[in-house]
């Protein structure tokens, strides 16, 4: 049997292998050295700044700043507070209290309000008090009493009968309206309007059915909707020609002018513009970054330099030299000086004890004196304790 051909017997073309282009390998080696030119002086430049400016803020800017603050709180600020709260604040409150405060507060309590109160106790409340029983006798025995005596005896009564008057007076209107006025208008729209106006209506309608509504169908039936099948055909071809000539002579060119010109160029220019930016960044980091251990090594030789030219004689000077010499004199010097200082510090001590006793006598020794005993009360010789008995008959 023949062998069946799939589609999976196709050999696939291998893939290209990823990697980087021709413009890559052009761009980079040049970049990479132009900028590494440019960036180690910066980054030796920028290093140094960064540590003098470190070690000056650490050792000049902090202090100075710190001993300024200090100076200006201590010669400013204080004594202005001081002087302030002291020559100002103190003196205008003690005037404004005994200038101003307590003699308006006598002058208040004493002029005003003394009088004020005497005028309300004396005279006011009990003037008050009169006039409004006063008023209240008045008004009760000139107006509440005879305006309640009139209602009661003159306007119940006369109420009562217009209301009576006023009821028959509107039964009868309302009948003589109703018979006057009502019924034969109700008659007249029933039996006369109404017929009327159905039979009026019913020929408006027939009217207006044969008159127009028929010759309006006859006309769009076999006049407009002609017409507007053809305008319609019409404009439908119109804008299939239309759009033919726009395809074909507008939208096909452009599209081809995208897609086999504008298209690739810009790929090519976006893929040129993306390696000359990639590799120049990677350039200045690498350069950077390389920058960097040129300076610390640069840092570190003259650091070098600086420890065994200075700091390396002067510890040997300080280890060989100045520290046997200060243990020789500690030894040789200061200690005899000490000891002799403190043996003439006793003698002194004690010249001045002999000279006071020659002079004054010894001192008295403190006598003791025994310490009293503590005050009991006398203990009853026939005190009841657990194992004894006080009665007579179990004393042993």
């Amino acid at each position: 049997m023949e062998r069946e051909h799939t589609g999976t017997d196709r050999q696939v073309p291998a893939r290209y292998e990823p990697g980087e282009g021709c413009v890559t390998q052009v761009v980079r080696i040049p970049v990479r050295i132009v900028v590494l030119v440019l960036v180690v002086p910066v980054r030796l430049v920028w290093d140094a700044l960064t540590a003098a400016g470190r070690a000056v803020d650490r050792s000049v800017l902090r202090p100075l700043g710190r001993g300024l603050a200090r100076l200006w709180h201590t010669l400013v600020v204080r004594p202005v507070a001081w002087a302030w709260r002291t020559l100002v604040v103190v003196p205008v409150a003690w005037a404004w209290r005994t200038l101003v405060v307590l003699p308006l507060g006598w002058t208040w309590r004493t002029l005003v309000l003394a009088p004020l109160g005497w005028l309300w106790r004396a005279v006011l409340a009990p003037a008050g008090r009169g006039t409004g029983r006063a008023a209240a006798w008045l008004v009760r025995y000139l107006l509440v009493v005879p305006v309640r005596w009139l209602y009661a005896q003159v306007f119940t009564p006369l109420g009562h009968g217009l209301s009576w008057l006023l009821r028959g007076l509107g039964a009868a209107l309302l009948w003589l309206g109703g018979a006057v006025f009502v019924r034969p208008w109700v008659a007249l729209w029933r039996y006369v309007l109404v017929p009327v106006g159905r039979a009026a209506g019913a020929a408006l309608v027939w009217l207006a059915r044969h008159l127009v509504v028929v010759p309006a169908q006859w006309l769009y039936a076999h006049v407009l909707a002609p017409c507007g099948r053809g305008i319609a055909w019409l404009v439908r071809g119109t804008g299939t020609v239309l759009a033919a000539l726009v395809r074909w002579l507008v939208i096909v060119p452009l599209v081809t002018l995208w897609r086999y010109v504008l298209a690739p160029a810009g790929r090519l220019l976006a893929a040129v513009v993306t390696v000359v930016v990639r590799e120049t960044g990677a350039a200045l980091g690498h350069c950077w970054r390389a920058a960097g251990i040129v300076s610390r090594a640069v840092g570190r030789f003259l650091a070098a330099v600086l420890r065994w030219l200075v700091v390396e004689p002067l510890r040997r000077t300080y280890r060989t030299v100045l520290t046997p010499l200060g243990h020789g004199i500690r030894d040789g010097v200061w200690r005899p000086v000490r000891q002799a200082l403190r043996s003439a510090r006793e003698t002194v001590r004690q010249t001045r004890g002999e000279i006071r006793r020659a002079l004054f006598g010894a001192p008295e020794e403190p006598r003791r004196v025994p310490a009293a005993r503590p005050r009991r009360e006398p203990r009853a010789p026939g005190t009841r304790t657990l194992g004894s008995s006080t009665t007579a008959l179990t004393k042993d």
